[in-house]
């Protein structure tokens, strides 16, 4: 990450060809984007590369680069697909093996003589990399660098992510406020909405249109984490909404 930036941001990889292909719902990101928020990291991006080692490295790479955080999912598994610490380790430039701490971890669900090739391949970590625990399946994730590597599995995901968010430095929290404008199109106010939007630079404003039962209605939100540049903007936009609304409505 450049030094010029302060800002704690973070990048999310997703892993995999069932993701890519439709037939996985990827559930993972809403999951992490909801905790960087509630905890004050900016999430900048998101990509989804498929179980190509190449691909794997050169994003791994890139992201890691760019923001203060990493964080992947999927491709940890014991399968031959499941080829993310080894592009990982690919992508750090260090060795990878089992590792005995993983292996331990493994041996509170297995029996010794159960742990055949295919489930040690979830004990291979990348030389130099911290552990992240996984208490459900009990496979750890890792942490190497600013990367983050967990698993594609919603529950056990979640899990890790519990793990590592105390250790995580953020921002402080964002505050947002939504301003309801009803039936009001967007098209009534968008120019306003920018005059709006220049003069309050240091908050993001954000218009939000969707079909309701009740028909068409729409939402303004407004995001910073000034808690009296917020409410300026809220101030703001309500007053414009007020202006176009019929009397009997304000």
């Amino acid at each position: 990450m450049s030094e010029e930036s302060q800002e704690i941001t973070a990048a999310i990889l997703v892993i995999g060809d069932e993701i890519l292909s439709g037939r996985t719902k990827d559930k993972n990101i809403g999951a992490i984007a909801d905790v960087l928020t509630e905890i004050g990291v900016d999430l900048r991006e998101v990509r989804i590369v498929p179980d190509v080692e190449a691909e794997i490295v050169a994003a791994v790479n890139a992201l890691r680069a760019r923001y203060t955080y990493l964080f992947t999912s999927g491709g940890i598994g014991p399968t031959h697909d499941d080829i993310t610490a080894d592009s990982v380790a690919r992508a750090f430039g260090v060795g990878i093996d089992v590792d005995e701490r993983a292996r331990a971890m493994l041996l509170e669900r297995h029996r010794p003589e159960d742990l055949n090739a295919a489930r040690l391949r979830m004990a291979r970590i990348p030389h130099g990399a911290d552990l992240i625990a996984n208490p459900i399946s009990k496979a750890p994730g890792f942490h190497i660098g600013n990367v983050y590597v967990m698993a594609g599995v919603p529950q056990i995901m979640n899990a890790m992510l519990d793990a590592i968010r105390p250790t995580l430095t953020a921002n402080a929290p964002v505050i947002s406020e939504t301003i309801e404008a009803g039936a009001i199109p967007e098209g009534n106010f968008a120019s306003d909405l920018s005059a709006i939007a220049a003069r309050h630079g240091n908050v993001s404003i954000g218009s939000y249109p969707s079909m309701t039962p009740e028909g068409f209605r729409n939402r303004i939100v407004v995001r910073g984490r000034d808690a009296d540049a917020v409410e300026a903007a809220r101030a703001a936009i309500t007053a414009m909404l007020d202006g176009l609304r019929p009397a009997n409505q304000r």
